[in-house]
């Protein structure tokens, strides 16, 4: 079983205002295949506060990767791939590539999305975008790598 994580950064699902809808739409999928889910937070649209969350994941609690939704726009408050880019140890930029080329053959708009994939320590950190629909989107290209990836990262073969 690959161990997950998945941090929901919104501020208004941090607040209670707003149900976590991808947040559990990426819960939904992955139940579906080989992952545990082991934790599953939200935390608002603060740097600190998702690097802090990153870093805990990756240091502390043995995760073989964490998906993030949420804050990878354009607005003043997204700051997710920053707070990601601020605790990577290696950054594997033809992750983010995907999900934009893969989501432009649906809507133009999925250049505007600013996510990254790194790693930190053995746990790989794969942003994703906000809206359900791009959620899933994602997951469907990434769950046929991403076993793989792991298995390389935990020093298995190519």
């Amino acid at each position: 079983m690959i161990r997950a994580a998945i941090l929901t950064i919104s501020d208004s699902c941090s607040k209670g205002t707003r149900q976590d809808v991808s947040g559990q739409t990426i819960a939904d999928i992955l139940s579906k295949s080989n992952f545990e889910i082991i934790q599953k937070k939200t935390v608002p649209d603060d740097l600190q506060k998702i690097a802090n969350e990153l870093t805990h994941f990756s240091d502390n609690d043995n995760i073989d990767i964490v998906f993030t939704t949420g804050g990878t726009g354009l607005g003043p408050n997204d700051v997710t791939p920053e707070a990601t880019a601020s605790i990577s140890d290696k950054q594997i930029p033809g992750i983010g590539e995907i999900i934009r080329a893969e989501g432009f053959k649906k809507t133009p708009n999925a250049v505007l999305s600013r996510g990254i994939a790194c790693i930190r320590n053995n746990t790989l950190i794969i942003n994703l975008p906000g809206s359900p629909k791009a959620v899933r989107e994602s997951l469907e290209i990434l769950l046929t790598f991403v076993p793989h990836a792991i298995e390389m990262m935990h020093g298995g073969g190519h």
